[in-house]
């Protein structure tokens, strides 16, 4: 079947673009908004409405499939594309991105999306949330054509055995770290809470807040849970452990506040993520080294997480090769085409880091269900609720689409099956 045109209307994202480093600079809360200049370049405001773009492939037989183009909360920031501007990139996609697909063969995903991956214009590459947001549609339309799940078609592309339960869902509270984590802790979400620990205020001036917020974790889990509830405690802390306690990362004092952080989360597993933001990807690498060799010799049982300067597959790669982190986030925007991300979660595979499928609550409905797959064709360890930071709507529209999919080809191995099944042959009595 093959694709027809393709069509792009700017639409909102599920959440707000901020520009992390006025945030990171003092910026003060002024309500929802901030008060202050936006210092990285493109911003107008430090927080913005989040945009998107809404991508349709329409095919040969007149349906078309959707995808949404989308970028991360943090545009601009930890060597991330520009801030994307739906009404900027909308003709690029009605343009020279249709140019380029249009009259494919709609079956052929992988090929489709490393064409469209490999486009530049003006010797620049497409910004990654375009690649992003059609890849996804040309995923669907592989699958309408092929009359099977996204998820089995990206199996199919990547060399894959898709999760037959599905994958563990993370939970992300927003700035209302307790309310919502509450609701978490009642519908027993396996991986939380994020808790948005961005600010010197948030963690404490010695690190003190933070260590009694996991207090508050353990307790408040226990008592909300459902039997048998065993979570894991996941934070971003968005280098404040840096800001707090500086280099170098192996030091007592840095390694001996991990400890507490182990300790405060007992009997529970807690992982950190972005525990520091040194300013590239080699001083990054080399600071996260010498903090997960420090907890190593001590035997400080925290998972680090790589954030900041973990954005395309080569940088995945890269902090995969040098054992930098116990996860790696692979901010499904950052990557480009959806099936990099796939490919990104592969290539964890056989090594010791595990692969957490991210992204950022500054998606769409859309781009979550797609990253669904993603995580059930890849087996990844963990994978983000998503869009929004109201919690509950992320959480359903991910957790659902994982259920609906598992259930979707179970229903269809049966059917197989059943073909196969010779019928047995019936004797006439005289």
């Amino acid at each position: 079947m093959e694709i027809d045109a393709i069509h792009a209307t700017p639409g909102y994202s599920g959440f707000f673009f901020d520009d992390q480093r006025a945030i990171k600079a003092g910026a003060e809360h002024d309500g929802f908004t901030y008060d202050g200049e936006p210092v990285t370049e493109g911003f107008d405001e430090i927080r913005q409405a989040g945009e998107s773009i809404i991508v349709d492939v329409e095919l040969a037989d007149g349906t078309e499939i959707r995808g949404d183009c989308a970028a991360v909360q943090y545009s601009g920031a930890g060597g991330r594309d520009p801030l994307f501007r739906a009404d900027a990139y909308a003709d690029v996609i009605e343009g020279p991105v249709n140019d380029v697909l249009e009259g494919r063969d709609a079956n052929r995903f992988l090929e489709n999306a490393e064409r469209l991956e490999g486009l530049e214009i003006g010797g620049d590459r497409l910004h990654t949330a375009i690649r992003y947001g059609v890849s996804q549609a040309l995923l669907g339309a592989a699958a309408h054509a092929a009359g099977t799940t996204r998820t089995d078609v990206l199996a199919d592309a990547l060399g894959t055995e898709p999760a037959s339960e599905p994958v563990p869902v993370f939970g992300q509270s927003g700035d209302d770290r307790h309310t919502n984590t509450e609701k978490m802790f009642i519908k027993g979400v396996p991986v939380l809470p994020h808790a948005l620990i961005n600010s010197v205020e948030k963690i404490g001036e010695d690190g003190e807040t933070l260590l009694e917020y996991v207090e508050w974790l353990v307790e408040r889990s226990q008592e909300l849970g459902p039997a048998g509830y065993d979570p894991r405690f996941h934070i971003d802390v968005y280098g404040m452990i840096g800001e707090v306690f500086d280099a170098p990362y192996d030091r007592n004092e840095v390694i001996d506040y991990f400890g507490a952080l182990e300790d405060a989360a007992a009997p529970y597993p807690i992982q950190i993520e972005g525990p520091m933001d040194v300013g590239d990807r080699a001083a990054q690498i080399e600071a996260m080294v010498e903090l997960r060799d420090g907890l190593a010799d001590a035997g400080v049982d925290v998972d680090i997480v790589a954030d900041e300067w973990c954005n395309t597959f080569e940088d995945v790669r890269a902090f995969v090769d040098a054992e930098a982190a116990d996860l790696v986030q692979i901010k499904t925007p950052d990557l480009g085409g959806i099936h990099r991300s796939g490919q990104a979660v592969r290539y964890c595979e056989e090594t010791e880091t595990r692969a957490y499928l991210g992204g950022t609550c500054n998606e769409t409905e859309t781009s979550a269900r797609a990253c669904a797959h993603v995580a059930l064709a890849t087996d990844a360890a963990q994978v983000l609720a998503k869009p929004g930071m109201g919690f509950d709507e992320g959480y359903m529209i991910v957790e659902n689409e994982m259920r609906r999919t598992i259930a979707r080809r179970e229903r269809a191995a049966r059917t197989d099956a059943d073909a196969d099944t010779p019928v047995d042959e019936v004797t006439a009595n005289d």
